[in-house]
Formats: structure tokens, sequence, C-alpha cells
């Protein structure tokens, strides 16, 4: 989970789920703090939903793998999880704003859904196109 912590870091970001780098487990790490303050990592295992809360707000979305691309959307401002951290006992926390965002859209990552699974139809074609552009590119350069 620290070779996580280090890769999502890398990225930049602030979240990163195992399934993003190939492991089949149910792990994932967040660390809000910003770049001007020290590192304080959230490990996560086996993290769940508990409950979410019935008021939402908007927030914007993004993922390191779509740069540019982001989404406003609206979701639980809160939520309740159930989770095993890593280097402490299993616990309930209350996770608000961004952090509540940042669980959300990891656990989607541990469930196979992906960032672009929320956008508009026109707006994914042309994530994918681009997407697909660019690999094209790199193909070529490596040629």
């Amino acid at each position: 989970m620290d070779d996580m912590v280090e890769t999502m870091h890398d990225a930049p970001g602030i979240g990163l789920a195992a399934s993003q780098i190939g492991l089949d487990r149910r792990v994932l790490v967040i660390d809000l703090a910003k770049k001007d303050e020290p590192p304080q990592p959230l490990y996560f295992v086996n993290p769940e939903i508990v409950w979410s809360s019935q008021d939402t707000a908007v927030y914007e979305e993004a993922a390191c793998r779509f740069p540019n691309i982001t989404r406003k959307s609206s979701g639980p401002r809160a939520c309740g999880r159930a989770s095993s951290i890593a280097r402490g006992a299993p616990q309930e926390i209350l996770a608000e704003g961004l952090l509540s965002t940042a669980l959300q859209h990891e656990i989607d990552h541990l469930n196979g859904v992906l960032f672009i699974d929320h956008i508009s139809k026109l707006k994914r074609d042309r994530v994918t196109k681009k997407f697909i552009k660019q690999a094209k590119l790199r193909e070529s350069e490596k040629l």
C-alpha cells in the first residue's frame, strides 16, 4: 500500500485503487494533503458503503488517465463507510466533502466503474477517439 501511495503521488492524484495498477485486491489509498502540506495517506482494505446522506453536493470529478477531462456531478454530500484500515483496527468513518467524493470515485474503480462511464455518450466518444489517437501516436514513435 505504501507503493500505491508513492504511485498516486507521482501521478499526481489524490486517490488510487489497486485495480488501477493491475492488482486484484479491494484496496485503495487516498491522500488529500495539499502540495505544501506533509503527506497524510489513508489506507482502506475492503471498503464498502454503509450509508449515504440524503443531501447532495455538486462536485467536479477528474481522473489521471483522462487529463483535461472533468465532469460536474451530483452525489451524496456525506457517506459512511466501514473499512479495514491497514495499520489499525476496522472502523466506520464519516466521509464528507472531498473525502466522500474521492472514496466514491476509488470504490467505483474497485467495482469496475470508470470515470468515463459517468459522462455523456457524446463526450465519452470524443475521449475514446482522443485516447486511441494518442495510443497510435505513441506506438508509431516506438517504431
